[in-house]
């Protein structure tokens, strides 16, 4: 019976995306690079985006009904089938699957039974640091405890069994057997993961064999499933109207603090010369100014327009990691937000007056600014993934390097911006408590294997509102989810804390619309009063986790100890909807902890006081 493999759009950047291993109705593809799309493509519109990470365009794949691209007139985004290795589950036997043996709305079969059996893939694989992907070869694995002149004797490679034992269980059970001319060679798998010292094919498996490369790196045997098979490498941005405005007006004082540097002078001298990147190094350094800022500044000071930059010089050998934040908080920022079709924010407030009582008025003097988005458009785009750890070698979506386009989507939906007082954030951080609360953090991200990924969504230096901010935006989408309609999963945060740019608010938004938008569930509950109500209930709910007092007393917990009292029962996400991936959270620094004081402390003391008072 025919059968259809559906993929939707938005998957084919993020899960499923390029190098992608997925299952889907007992079997399994993985997606192929950009270099084999077909030409009929859906063009998705970010300027901003594309200037930052140095391409030309972004493309959707067509949404069709069968995207798994085993025919020849197939349109949507290709997916082959991998692992090539099949077994049947009736007669155990195993087969070396091509795409000439595909069948056009058919799953493979196995020729030897009757009735016809569906194939399963095996579910081992091998992935190399250099982000190669490949099957395991299951033949050698068999005769590999034979000494090699007797492995030679054996021929034959395609006559395998996958073999399941009753004596045994696990994957001791599981053995590989060779029926090749009565060689009956067999190793079971109790050792199959992990490195074997086999060699990396040095390609990935919709890569021909002459772009292979020669790849050194240990090859290492997983599930295909396995977490650290693929890490996609996905960077986004909001569509906010272009500002006319010059950059004194949205970043003032950074660009005051550029001027005075001891190094702008020198650097307008130097502009065109072979010095000129050595002093924007320093200066960026000093003064966390970004390349965008340093243009429009040198363009006024010399009056020569600056060339088209991407944010990084080496986007040949790894991805680009663009700050996107400085025009998306000034958007937000805006005395008079500015509005287009994709953009529609109004700003509005808690809904809280002078004559309110505690704690409605603590919570006043902790939130500044509340901005409501009726409509927002976000462009994700898919540079590429890494295998085995966040950390190896990075590989483009297009493995041939000949395009200069990246993969995208684009999603439509609503969300709430709001922001913390500044005054009181002032004072909060620089409490000696705190700082050394975010300290013992910051040492912990810098022996972190994340640390490059994740200072380009902290800045140059992990800073207390950073851990805040986040922590806050996590409580509120936990929050959300149970008074607005949708899943945490279906949330998204956006972290505007870079003490550089001068930035303490964040962003919740859907993840998950479709072309008309979203039904107005979150933009509803940012309505006077029912935000402050969200918020109060929040902090009330973040004083107390099922895990105390472990949880609130943890010195370090999570991925290499960069979470404090933070943890599945009170503030972690679907990683989906985290920009650090549920990393660099402290409910403490929210809500007080015993040695240090939290943000909105004085509004849990002052909302049990009430809830006591009321009760007497």
């Amino acid at each position: 019976m025919s059968r259809r493999l559906r993929v939707r759009q938005a998957q084919t950047v993020l899960p499923f995306g390029v190098g992608a291993v997925f299952d889907i109705q007992g079997e399994s593809f993985v997606a192929t690079g950009i270099g084999d799309w077909p030409r009929r493509r859906q063009e998705v519109l970010s300027p901003r985006l594309a200037t930052r990470l140095g391409v030309s365009a972004f493309y959707a794949a067509p949404p069709v009904a069968d995207d798994r691209f085993d025919r020849p007139d197939a349109a949507g985004a290709p997916y082959i089938r991998f692992p090539s290795w099949l077994f049947c589950g009736a007669c155990r036997r195993m087969t070396r699957w091509r795409i000439s043996d595909e069948k056009a709305g058919l799953p493979p079969r196995c020729p030897s039974c009757s009735p016809v059996r569906q194939l399963a893939p095996m579910r081992f694989v091998q992935i190399c640091a250099g982000g190669h992907l490949g099957d395991v070869d299951w033949w050698f694995w068999a005769h590999s405890r034979l000494d090699p002149a007797a492995r030679q004797a054996c021929t034959t490679r395609d006559r395998l069994r996958f073999h399941v034992s009753d004596r045994a269980t696990g994957l001791e059970a599981l053995s590989v057997l060779c029926t090749a001319n009565g060689c009956g060679a067999d190793r079971d798998l109790l050792d199959v993961l992990g490195t074997h010292g086999t060699r990396c094919s040095g390609r990935n498996p919709w890569q021909r064999r002459n772009e292979a490369t020669d790849c050194a790196k240990p090859v290492q045997v997983v599930q295909r499933t396995a977490g650290n098979l693929y890490y996609p490498v996905v960077s986004s941005a909001l569509d906010i109207p272009e500002s006319d405005a010059p950059a004194e007006v949205t970043d003032g004082a950074l660009a005051e603090r550029v001027r005075a540097s001891d190094m702008w002078v020198p650097l307008c001298r130097a502009h065109g010369g072979p010095a000129e990147d050595a002093f924007r190094g320093l200066l960026k350094d000093e003064t966390g100014a970004d390349d965008a800022l340093l243009d429009v500044l040198m363009a006024e000071e010399t009056g020569v327009a600056p060339p088209p930059r991407a944010d990084t010089s080496d986007a040949d050998d790894g991805p680009v990691a663009p700050d996107l934040s400085r025009e998306e908080w000034a958007a937000f920022m805006s005395p008079v937000p500015p509005a287009t079709r994709d953009f529609a924010v109004r700003e509005t407030d808690l809904g809280l007056g002078h004559e309110h009582a505690e704690p409605w008025a603590s919570l006043r003097h902790r939130i500044g600014r509340v901005v409501l988005a009726d409509r927002l458009r976000e462009v994700r785009a898919l540079q590429g993934f890494r295998r085995i750890s966040p950390t190896s070698a990075f590989v483009h979506a297009d493995t041939a390097r000949r395009l200069r386009w990246l993969p995208a989507v684009e999603v439509f939906g609503e969300g709430l911006f709001l922001t913390l007082d500044k005054g009181a954030l002032t004072e909060w951080e620089n409490d000696e408590r705190v700082r050394n609360r975010v300290a013992g953090l910051r040492t912990d991200l810098d022996r972190s294997f994340q640390l490059d990924r994740l200072a380009t969504v902290t800045g140059a230096e992990l800073s207390p509102r950073f851990v805040l901010l986040h922590t806050l935006a996590h409580l509120l989408i936990r929050q959300l989810s149970f008074e607005s309609g949708y899943s945490t999963a279906s949330l998204r945060e956006r972290v505007y804390a870079r003490p550089e740019h001068d930035q303490y608010g964040v962003l919740v938004y859907t993840a998950a619309g479709d072309a008309e938008g979203t039904l107005g569930g979150l933009v509803q509950q940012g309505e006077p009063p029912r935000l402050s109500e969200t918020l109060l209930r929040m902090t009330e709910a973040a004083a107390w986790c099922s895990a105390d007092p472990l949880c609130a007393e943890h010195t370090g917990q999570g991925f290499d100890n960069l979470n404090r009292a933070a943890c599945h029962a009170c503030a972690l996400l679907p990683e989906t909807s985290c920009e650090t991936g549920n990393t660099l959270l402290d409910r403490a620094l929210v809500v007080g902890g015993e040695h240090v004081p939290g943000y909105f402390e004085s509004i849990v003391a002052e909302a049990r006081s009430a809830a006591a008072a009321a009760m007497e």
